[in-house]
């Protein structure tokens, strides 16, 4: 059996966003689901998800992209330290060392996903109607 290998978020987001049709779009995002390619989807196109942390880029210093301690598939799960019950249980200044930590251990490029998603700057080719046909829980109600 042939084992696929596995993308990077950053990754599986320039194949949709490059695709050409509609059904492409869907058929890739579905693929490649995970749940750290939902979270950072839902991040940046589902208004009621509202990141604590301040405005703007902060300063990080990018790792290594041959040689990442870890990668946005795993560490979405500090998604939740940003976000709702366990953020406001954080100082702001730990909730910040968490994030630019989170930053600093993964790909570059998947490190400015997660700085546009907080910004909620959409993904090139991705619209928030496409996200909402594949995962109809990451949005609000109509």
């Amino acid at each position: 059996m042939k084992r696929e290998i596995r993308l990077d978020i950053f990754e599986v987001l320039e194949k949709v966003g490059s695709a050409k049709k509609k059904a492409d779009k869907v058929a890739l995002l579905k693929k490649y689901e995970t749940f750290g390619l939902k979270t950072i989807l839902q991040g940046c196109y589902n208004s009621l998800v509202k990141l604590q942390l301040p405005e703007g880029t902060p300063p990080y210093t990018a790792c290594d992209p041959h040689n990442c301690p870890s990668n946005l598939l795993k560490k979405s799960r500090d998604m939740q330290y940003f976000v709702g019950q366990k953020a406001k249980g954080l100082s702001p200044l730990k909730r910040e060392t968490i994030f630019v930590s989170l930053l600093e251990s993964i790909h570059p490029e998947d490190a400015k996903v997660v700085l546009q998603m907080k910004d909620k700057k959409p993904f090139k080719g991705i619209s928030s109607a496409l996200v909402k046909e594949v995962y109809p829980n990451l949005m609000p109600p109509d």
